[in-house]
């Protein structure tokens, strides 16, 4: 059995009805017999301004804005007067971004003209996928190579090699590693395949020129078999000293 809705809750509900309150995209309005329809709501700092026709962008994503537009304007808008209204101001809205007549009518026709899909219980080598790859987007070039791709089941996604953003925005400055602090750090051999694991809380600069610098010292003292055979039963400060005297490989 449903609980019974308190009168205060009823009256801030009635309250709210009469205020037309926005729901995300939807706005509820009271109808004189009581009952109510949906509009889609705009915010009043809405300004139109969608993706521009002109746009280095390809044509199935322009073509999207449309139908994502009229998608919403089919599932909020109850009543077919509003819809045509609706439809009205998306077509007048996009006209101002560039976008000509036919591609309303291309889109409507779209939509029109889906069909449920068939679901298949198998699927033969001929339609299966082959997977898919991210192509950057050229006018008049990334079409082609999407058709080609598209008669081998390889499926494609186009997606703009030069924005704005990426050429003039750069929030952060590149850092340099030897500023790099609390890091654990990777030195190689040159002569051979093993490798130096450090950890230093200080700069990784810092501790890279201790390692290079005790390096190159012990280097010079075993130019003799004295100067080693006294190096190898010397304490270093590293490991890495100890694989230049006992192996004599450059780091």
């Amino acid at each position: 059995m449903d609980s019974p809705v308190s009168p205060i809750a009823a009256n801030i509900f009635m309250e709210a009805l009469e205020q037309q309150p926005p729901f995300l995209d939807t706005l509820i309005v009271k109808k004189e017999d009581g009952t109510v329809k949906l509009l889609v709501y705009r915010k009043p700092t809405h300004k139109d301004q969608y993706l521009n026709y002109q746009s280095h962008h390809p044509l199935h994503q322009k073509l999207g804005v449309i139908r994502t537009l009229y998608n919403r304007k089919d599932t909020v808008v109850t009543e077919e007067e509003d819809k045509v209204e609706e439809e009205k101001k998306v077509q007048e809205a996009l006209r101002t971004c560039g976008y000509p007549d036919w591609t309303f009518k291309k889109v409507k026709d779209q939509i029109q003209s889906v069909k449920p899909k068939k679901v298949s219980k198998k699927t033969d080598d001929k339609t299966r996928s082959k997977g898919m790859v991210v192509l950057p987007y050229v006018k008049g070039v990334t079409e082609r190579v999407s058709r080609v791709m598209k008669n081998y089941n390889i499926s494609t996604a186009m997606k703009p090699h030069n924005t704005l953003r990426k050429q003039l925005v750069h929030p952060k400055d590149k850092r340099d590693p030897n500023n790099t602090t609390d890091a654990v750090y990777k030195i190689p051999c040159m002569n051979c395949e093993l490798s130096y694991i450090g950890e230093t809380g200080r700069k990784f600069g810092t501790r890279l020129e201790e390692h290079k610098s005790e390096a190159e010292k012990v280097s010079k003292t075993v130019t003799t078999r004295a100067g080693r055979k006294e190096s190898l039963t010397t304490t270093h400060k590293s490991a890495i000293t100890d694989h230049v005297v006992d192996k004599n490989h450059v780091i």
